[in-house]
C-alpha cells in the first residue's frame, strides 16, 4: 500500500520540463485546424460537386463521412493513447490529418475525396481528446481553468469562422485550398509536438500485453456511432422515418448503442470506460457539454442562414456580423479562467446558462427589417454566455477523477459536444422546415379573395407594376406572386423565431442541473 501511494504521489507531482503555456499553445494549434474543418467545407459543397461532376446530394457525403469517422474515434482515443502512448497517438493523428488533407485537395473524383475525408475525420477525432488530456495533466488543478480557456478559443470560435473562411477561399481561389491550408499548420504542429510534449509517468507504464482488446465493444461502438451520425446528418434531407434507409439505420444505431452500454459496463477492460459516469459531476458535465454543442452548432447554423436567405446579406457581411462574438469569447475566456481560481464552477455555469438563454430569447425579437448592429449585439450576448460555459464545464468534469482517467474522460467529453452539435443541427433544420410549413399554411388561410385589405393591396401592386411598364393591373398575376413571396418570407421569419425560442427553453431547463455538480475549488481555497 505504501509503494502504491508513493507511486501515485510521484505521478501527481510530475510536471513537464517545458513551460506549460507553450505546450497549451502547441496542442491548440492542431485542434483549431481540426475543428475548423468540421464546418469550412459546408459552403464549398456546390463548388466541389461541380468540380467533380457529382450531384449535390452525393456531395453531402463529403460532410457525413468526416463526421462519422470523427465520432467513432472520439470515444476510442483514451484507449488508443494508453496502448501506443499519448504523444505517439497525438502525433499520429496530426500526421494522418495532414496527409489526408493533402489527399483531399488532390482528389480526382468524389469517391476518392470521400475516402480521404474518412481518413481526415479519423485523424481529427483523436486531436481534441488528446489535447484536453494533455492540458489536464500539464497544469495543476488551480490553473486548469486558464489552460482550458486557451483550448476554448479554438473550439468555440473555429465553427463560427469556418463557413466564412471557406466561402472566401472558394470565391477567391478554388475549393481545393480549403484542404491545402491544413498542410503547413500540420507540419508546424508536428515539429513542435515532437520537441515539447512528453507523456506523464503513469502512461509510460502501460503496455499492449497488459490490455485485452475488446473487439466486440470496438465493433459495436463503431457501428452504433457511425450509423447514428449518418441518421443525424441525413435525416432531414431524407424526411426522417419516411425513408427506409433512415429507419433501418436508426434501429441499428439504437440497438448497437444499447448493447455497447451493457457490454462495456460489464467488461473488465472496456474500450469506452462508462464507469466514469458513476461520478455525478462528470455525468452532469457531459450533459451540459452536450447542450453547449447543441446550442452552439444549432445557432451557428441558423444565424448565417437567416442573414443570407432572409435579409439578403452576402456571406462576407454575415461573417462580419458574427466576428465580434468571436472577439468577445477570446476576451472573456481568460477572465473566466481567472474566476475559476476563486469561485466554484457552479456559479459561473449558472451565469453562463442564464446569459445564453437570454440571448436566444432576445433573438425572438428579430424581424425582416433589423439592422447590422442588432444582429451583431445579439451574437455578442450569446458569445458572452458561451464563454462562461465551456471552461467551467471542462474544469468540473476532471475535478474528481483520477489522473490516469483523463484520457478516457476527454474522449467522452468531446463525443458529448460533437453529438450534441449534430443533434442541434438536425433539430433546428427539421424545426425550421416544419414550422415554416405551419406558419405558411396559417398565413395563407387569411388570404381570402373577399378580404378588402388584400384586394386593395393587390390593386396597388398591380398599378405600381403597370406604371413601371408591366402588364395591365387587372390581368397581371405578378401582384399575387409578390404577395405569395411576402407570405413565404414572413412564415420563414416566424419559423426562425420558433427555433430561437426552443433553443432558449432547452438551455434554460439546464439551470437546475448546475446544482448537481459537487462543490469544489480547483485551488483548494474555501468556496465562496
Amino acid at each position: 500500500m505504501t509503494a502504491a501511494t508513493a507511486a501515485m504521489n510521484r505521478a501527481d507531482a510530475w510536471r513537464p520540463a517545458v513551460n506549460p503555456w507553450i505546450i497549451a499553445l502547441t496542442v491548440t494549434l492542431a485542434t483549431f485546424m481540426e475543428v475548423l474543418d468540421t464546418s469550412i467545407a459546408n459552403v464549398a459543397l456546390p463548388h466541389i460537386a461541380g468540380g467533380l461532376s457529382a450531384g449535390v446530394d452525393e456531395s453531402t457525403w463529403i460532410l457525413t463521412s468526416y463526421l462519422v469517422s470523427n465520432a467513432i474515434v472520439l470515444p476510442l482515443s483514451g484507449w488508443l493513447s494508453s496502448i501506443v502512448g499519448r504523444k505517439n497517438f497525438y502525433m499520429g493523428c496530426v500526421t494522418l490529418f495532414t496527409i489526408s488533407s493533402c489527399m483531399c485537395g488532390l482528389a480526382p473524383n468524389l469517391s476518392i475525396l470521400i475516402l480521404c475525408r474518412v481518413l481526415q475525420g479519423a485523424g481529427g477525432g483523436g486531436l481534441q481528446p488528446s489535447e484536453q488530456a494533455i492540458l489536464a495533466d500539464t497544469f495543476p488543478p488551480a490553473k486548469r481553468g486558464m489552460a482550458f480557456a486557451i483550448y476554448g478559443v479554438a473550439v468555440v470560435t473555429a465553427p463560427a469562422i469556418g463557413p466564412t473562411l471557406g466561402g472566401w477561399i472558394t470565391d477567391n481561389f478554388t475549393w481545393r485550398w480549403i484542404f491545402f491550408i491544413n498542410i503547413p499548420v500540420g507540419i508546424v504542429s508536428l515539429l513542435l509536438t515532437s520537441r515539447l510534449i512528453e507523456d506523464p509517468p503513469y502512461l509510460r507504464r502501460r503496455k499492449l500485453g497488459e490490455t485485452r482488446i475488446d473487439y466486440v465493444g470496438l465493433g459495436f461502438v463503431a457501428l452504433g456511432l457511425g450509423t447514428l451520425q449518418v441518421v443525424l446528418d441525413k435525416g432531414q434531407r431524407d424526411d426522417w422515418f419516411a425513408s427506409h434507409f433512415i429507419t433501418w439505420f436508426s434501429i441499428i444505431a439504437a440497438a448497437s448503442l444499447i448493447f455497447v452500454i451493457i457490454w462495456e459496463w460489464r467488461h473488465k477492460d472496456p474500450i469506452v470506460d462508462l464507469h466514469l459516469f458513476r461520478d455525478r459531476t462528470f455525468g452532469v458535465s457531459n450533459l451540459l457539454m452536450f447542450m453547449l454543442g447543441f446550442a452552439l452548432l444549432g445557432s451557428t447554423l441558423l444565424l448565417p442562414l437567416f442573414m443570407q436567405t432572409l435579409l439578403g446579406w452576402t456571406a462576407e457581411q454575415a461573417g462580419l456580423a458574427l466576428m465580434p462574438g468571436g472577439f468577445v469569447i477570446m476576451a472573456l475566456l481568460p477572465l473566466v479562467g481567472f474566476l475559476l481560481s476563486r469561485y466554484s464552477p457552479r456559479w459561473l455555469l449558472f451565469f453562463g446558462l442564464s446569459m445564453l438563454s437570454f440571448s436566444l430569447f432576445h433573438m425572438t425579437n428579430f424581424d425582416l427589417l433589423i439592422d447590422f448592429h442588432t444582429v451583431t449585439m445579439a451574437r455578442v450576448y450569446q458569445a458572452a454566455g458561451m464563454a462562461f460555459l465551456f471552461v467551467p464545464i471542462n474544469t468540473a468534469a476532471y475535478a474528481f477523477l483520477p489522473r490516469d482517467k483523463n484520457n478516457a474522460a476527454s474522449g467522452l467529453m468531446n463525443l458529448a459536444r460533437n453529438i450534441g452539435g449534430s443533434v442541434g443541427i438536425s433539430v433546428v433544420t427539421t424545426l425550421l422546415d416544419r414550422r415554416t410549413q405551419v406558419h405558411q399554411s396559417y398565413l395563407a388561410s387569411h388570404l381570402s379573395a373577399t378580404n378588402p385589405a388584400l384586394q386593395a393591396r393587390v390593386n396597388a401592386l398591380g398599378q405600381m407594376i403597370q406604371n413601371r411598364g408591366g402588364p395591365l393591373a387587372g390581368t397581371s398575376v405578378m401582384p399575387w406572386a409578390v404577395i405569395q413571396q411576402s407570405v413565404i418570407g414572413q412564415a420563414t421569419m416566424l419559423a426562425y423565431i420558433d427555433c430561437f425560442r426552443y433553443l432558449g427553453w432547452a438551455i434554460l431547463l439546464m439551470l437546475p442541473t448546475v446544482f448537481l455538480i459537487k462543490k469544489h475549488k480547483p485551488s483548494g481555497i474555501a468556496v465562496h
